[in-house]
Parts: C-alpha cells; sequence; structure tokens
C-alpha cells in the first residue's frame, strides 16, 4: 500500500491535469473532510460540501477522495475526521472544523504553520507550479538577526541582513504588513537571507509590522492616519536606527488581502515615501456598499481618475480567488491604461500562504532589484 499522500496521477483526457488523490486510514469516524484550501472554501460559502467529502472504501479503514486539478496548481490542505453528522458551513461550525482539521499524516512535503493553536497544513504543489528556491531555510547561506520594538505604540520587528552596519547604509526598505504572521510563524527571514544571499536582493532592512490585531480592518482600509504613521513615524525611524533608505525608489511596501490593498494605498496615498508595492491576493473590491457610500473599488476608480503617479506596482492574485480576481483584473486593466509601470500575474491557488510566500520572494526580488550596467 502507498504510504504517502496526495497521490498524483496523469490525466489520461488532458495532460495539462492531474489526477490528485488524497487519503486517510481511520475506522473511528463517520467521515472524512477534505480541506483543500479556497477550493473547498468555495463550496462552503455556497452552503454545500458534499463534493469534499471522502469515501469510505472496502477495507472499512481507508477513506479517499479524488479531485482533478490543473497541472500548475498550489494549496495548503488538511484532513478532518468527524462523528456524527457532516459539518455546518455556517461560520460557528466552520470556525470548529478549522479548530480541529489536521494535517495529512502521510505528506511529503514540509508543512505550512499557523497561529492561534491551529494545527499546520499540509501543502500540495502540483508539477507545474511556480518554483519557490526561496522559501525553506538553508543552512550555507549567511544569517541576519531579527529585533523586536515597539514605535509609535505599535509592535515592530526589523529583520537586518546578515553583515548589517548602519553607517554602511543606505539600506533598501521593505514593510511588510501582517508582520507577525510572516515574521514569527512562517520565519521570512530565511527567505530574505536566501535572496539576499543569492544576490536577488541587495541588503534589505525589513520591517514586519504587526496588524493581526483588532485594529487591523481599519488600519488595513485604505486608512490615512494608518499610512502616514508608516510615512511620518515608522520610515524615519528605521533611518536613524538602521541606515534604511528614505529614497521611495528603495522602498517596498507589501500585502496580502486586505494588507494588499492598503500596499496599494500607501503608493496612492503617499507615492513620496513608497514608490513600490507589493500586492497579492488585494481586497481591491473595497469598499463593501452597505459599509461605505462611495461605491465598491474605490482605490482602482481614484487611480483611474487621476494623474499617473511615479510608484511601481507588483500584483498577483489567485486562479481560485473567486471573490478577488475580478476586480484584481480590473486594476491591471486601469493600471495599463494610465501608462503605470507595473507586473501582474495570476497564479493557480487560492487565498494561501503556501502561494504568497513564494509570491513575495518574487515581486521583492522584482522591486527591490537594481540596475545593472
Amino acid at each position: 500500500m502507498e504510504t504517502h499522500s496526495p497521490l498524483i496521477a496523469p490525466d489520461p483526457s488532458d495532460p495539462a491535469y492531474r489526477l490528485v488523490t488524497f487519503t486517510h486510514r481511520g475506522g473511528d469516524c463517520d467521515g472524512v473532510l477534505a480541506l483543500l484550501h479556497t477550493v473547498t472554501d468555495k463550496d462552503r460559502h455556497s452552503g454545500d460540501l458534499t463534493q469534499h467529502l471522502m469515501t469510505r472504501q472496502a477495507d472499512g479503514e481507508t477513506w479517499s477522495i479524488t479531485y482533478r486539478l490543473r497541472a500548475d496548481h498550489r494549496a495548503s490542505y488538511q484532513l478532518h475526521p468527524f462523528r456524527g453528522e457532516t459539518p455546518g458551513t455556517g461560520r460557528r461550525d466552520w470556525l470548529r472544523v478549522l479548530d480541529q482539521a489536521r494535517p495529512d499524516p502521510h505528506d511529503t512535503e514540509p508543512r505550512l504553520p499557523t497561529r492561534d493553536g491551529r494545527h499546520p497544513s499540509s501543502v500540495l504543489s502540483l508539477p507545474a507550479a511556480p518554483a519557490q528556491p526561496h522559501v525553506r531555510r538553508r543552512e550555507d547561506v549567511p544569517r541576519g538577526r531579527t529585533l523586536a520594538h515597539q514605535v509609535a505604540g505599535r509592535r515592530v520587528d526589523v529583520h537586518l541582513p546578515a553583515g548589517h552596519r548602519a553607517g554602511d547604509g543606505p539600506y533598501p526598505v521593505a514593510l511588510l504588513l501582517d508582520g507577525e504572521m510572516w515574521g514569527e510563524v512562517l520565519s521570512v527571514g530565511d527567505t530574505l537571507d536566501n535572496l539576499a544571499a543569492d544576490g536577488a536582493i541587495p541588503p534589505t532592512v525589513t520591517l514586519l509590522v504587526h496588524t493581526l490585531g483588532p485594529r487591523r480592518p481599519a488600519d488595513l482600509s485604505c486608512n490615512p492616519a494608518f499610512v502616514d504613521l508608516l510615512a511620518d513615524q515608522l520610515l524615519p525611524w528605521a533611518a536613524a536606527e538602521f541606515g534604511a533608505s528614505t529614497d521611495p525608489a528603495d522602498t517596498v511596501i507589501a500585502g496580502q488581502s486586505a494588507g494588499g490593498l492598503t500596499a496599494a494605498y500607501a503608493a496612492y496615498r503617499r507615492p513620496e515615501r513608497f514608490g513600490n508595492a507589493l500586492c497579492q491576493s488585494g481586497s481591491f473590491w473595497w469598499p463593501d456598499e452597505t459599509e461605505f457610500d462611495a461605491g465598491s473599488e474605490w482605490l482602482t476608480r481614484r487611480l483611474a481618475a487621476e494623474a499617473r503617479l511615479p510608484v511601481r506596482f507588483w500584483i498577483e492574485v489567485g486562479l481560485q480567488e473567486w471573490m478577488l480576481l475580478s476586480q484584481n483584473r480590473h486594476l491591471r486593466d486601469v493600471l495599463t491604461a494610465r501608462g503605470y509601470e507595473f507586473a501582474y500575474r495570476e497564479f493557480n491557488g487560492g487565498h494561501d500562504y503556501a502561494c504568497w510566500r513564494g509570491g513575495l520572494a518574487d515581486g521583492l526580488a522584482a522591486l527591490l532589484r537594481r540596475p545593472t550596467g
């Protein structure tokens, strides 16, 4: 019997796809739900999890489910054995599922850690998924160091590159929103060290701004006060303490989801401080028309209506992100029409750190790379 999971086989009807079979062993449950990130979520939102329930095999101990996925798909996933009825799709029931779901015990890739006491996730990367050469820790590269600070009442962890000395600056500066996730959970310092060691980015001062607390909905919704705090207090502090550059061309602000929206807004509001915005799965639908009387896609409409700013964008969104894909494409079209310098790509995945951690490395490399010759 196979001892690893998932099992990946060619799709005989189309070489661009794979048949991916997840398995679970254990007869002490009434069902097993497969949680394939964003794919399962879409059906949960529609109120029907049926197609994500595993089938019990004849031996009574083995459960399995097969998905037909394009060969470039990447997703984190978990399995949820349950007793009794199939879990409900309401918010309370779903949070209970997320609290209890566990990684695949027979997975083969390094797992994706998480926070808030939940279990890590397994990761599926099909053969044609984008390479992520800078994500894993490598022992053959010089290591930087990360320091914890409080700035203007905010927790900010600072990752300094190997060999950093403030007097050798100015150093390019990257500001990562949701910094507690990137630093404490995902160990982004390893990625930054790998990028610098490979020459993909110059030695960079990275500011990991904690934004996952109760203030997050207000901070990361095109909030001028929050962006001004970053521009007028955090960046000058980093320049004075660590030799971080004050040149907007050497400054990147990066975020995911609402953070992706905020990164773009920071470049819009304060282009003299933020010359580069790295936006992953940005919530460019904002605001909900029921919350704000200005209509949806406010930032995209402002960029369309106003003169082009001296900023660059790096934007990516997942093909599985049914709630974000069209709005990101609209932003792409607006930036094209207005003559902005930007990069745009769509990856075959969802709203998922398993995808974002590779995309973050690629975006930093693109935006921080200095011209040669």
